[in-house]
């Protein structure tokens, strides 16, 4: 019989990631239109929309191990549903604002709030056994991914009719999210499993510290943020890229981001156990970084924009990275501590989102007026390689030092992954 907490808690968290990424992307092709109705020019707007995004980013990452923290203390159920009340009003506020100051301190209360995801990932792994993580973190990544489909595509229909109807809806699908979790979501974390809270745990810097000096996370966390910051940076580059190169418009990037939220769903959703089952988690995050690799290489080289559709589906082990990962940190981490754990590595997506527009964006810049046929203006691309290919030899050579899961663990994880034994969920 399956763990009550489990049956209940499980599509909540689902549910709960799904409106976050879906409200985020409702805004997505808004909120710089939004920007520009409050400025007087494109510099203005420029500045301004860099403010929102910048500030966002900034307080998810101080607030998510502070979430993780108070998570480990005072239980995930309260703490989730105090941020999804707070997403939602974020997205109200922005709706009403009736200057960018207000706007602004909207961003802030998202960014402080949407950093419930790391108290969303402790939730799967209070209610999920450790060698089923990794599926768990997989059907997260999946509802990211189909948040990353409808969002863009709802919000720019919405927006199209009003600019604050997008933020109005996400504020409302936010709210209805509390209340569902509210009435019928159960607490994951037992009393007798409770740590105290202490703000050294909270503070971002001693929490990426204490998890990198943890003997068998430490060279995971480098991993992790380099594969981070890799994938920041393609997200914050892509549509800059695919204009300058093969001259593409709003129609061809949302057919785009919609084949990758598809594929990015697929593998998080239905195929990863499968991957699991043949790989295992150790193999699979070593495929998975290796095909970053190269599709960062053929991206960057493509001379046609049909290839990079090819590449997106080619590539899809790419997409079944950050899940491995999660599942080995969250195994070997002890489960105390899983909401700080859990903290730490969104306190590094953070910080990747602040440092990769910043470092592509920058880079791109010194290109964007080459012929668009020049190799070099995939030079975005191709630092994201080195960075995945860095990532794949500290992550080998963590393996060949002998750190990896016990082999009984192992066979567990990859049986558990089978197809015989039916889909996660």
């Amino acid at each position: 019989m399956k763990d009550p907490r489990r049956r209940a808690g499980i599509p909540f968290i689902l549910v709960s990631v799904f409106i976050d990424m879906l409200g985020m992307g409702l805004a997505f092709p808004v909120l710089p239109v939004l920007v520009g109705e409050f400025t007087a020019s494109r510099a203005a707007q420029s500045y301004w929309f860099g403010a929102l995004a910048v500030s966002y980013g900034v307080m998810q990452f101080f607030c998510a191990p502070l979430l993780g923290a108070l998570s480990d203390r005072f239980g995930r159920r309260p703490i989730l549903i105090t941020s999804i009340v707070g997403l939602g009003l974020h997205y109200l506020l922005i709706a009403v604002a009736p200057s960018l100051w207000v706007m602004l301190v909207a961003r802030m209360i998202g960014g402080l709030t949407g950093a419930s995801f790391s108290v969303a990932n402790a939730y799967a792994s209070d209610v999920t056994p450790p060698e089923g993580r990794a599926k768990a973190f997989g059907q997260i990544s999946a509802v990211f991914g189909l948040g990353f489909i409808c969002g863009p595509m709802l919000g720019g229909l919405l927006g199209d009719i009003d600019l604050q109807l997008p933020f109005q809806a996400a504020a409302g699908f936010s709210l209805l999210n509390a209340a569902y979790g509210f009435f019928l979501v159960p607490e994951s974390l037992p009393r007798d499993r409770r740590a105290p809270f202490s703000l050294a745990k909270a503070n971002p810097f001693s929490a990426l510290l204490a998890l990198a000096q943890h003997r068998k996370i430490g060279s995971l966390v480098a991993v992790y943020a380099l594969f981070q910051l890799a994938h920041m940076m393609l997200v914050q580059t892509w549509v800059l890229f695919t204009q300058f190169r093969f001259g593409w418009g709003p129609r061809e990037n949302g057919i785009s981001l919609f084949c990758v939220g598809i594929v990015a769903t697929a593998v998080g959703g239905f195929f990863l156990p499968r991957l699991l089952g043949y790989f295992g988690v150790e193999r699979l995050a070593l495929w998975g970084l290796a095909s970053g690799i190269f599709s960062y290489l053929l991206y960057g080289l493509a001379q046609e924009g049909w290839m990079m559709f090819v590449i997106i589906f080619a590539g899809f082990l790419t997409f079944a990275t950050a899940p491995a990962i999660k599942g080995i940190v969250s195994r070997v981490s002890d489960p105390r501590a899983q909401g700080v754990t859990m903290g730490s590595l969104d306190a590094i997506n953070s910080l990747a989102a602040i440092a990769a527009p910043a470092i592509g964006t920058g880079l791109l810049a010194r290109v964007g007026d080459l012929p668009r046929s020049d190799w070099r203006i995939g030079a975005t691309f191709f630092l994201c390689a080195g960075l995945q290919a860095i990532a794949w030899w500290l992550a080998r050579r963590r393996l060949a030092r002998g750190d990896r899961a016990s082999p009984a663990r192992s066979e567990a994880d990859a049986g558990e992954a089978h197809p015989a034994g039916g889909r996660a969920g």
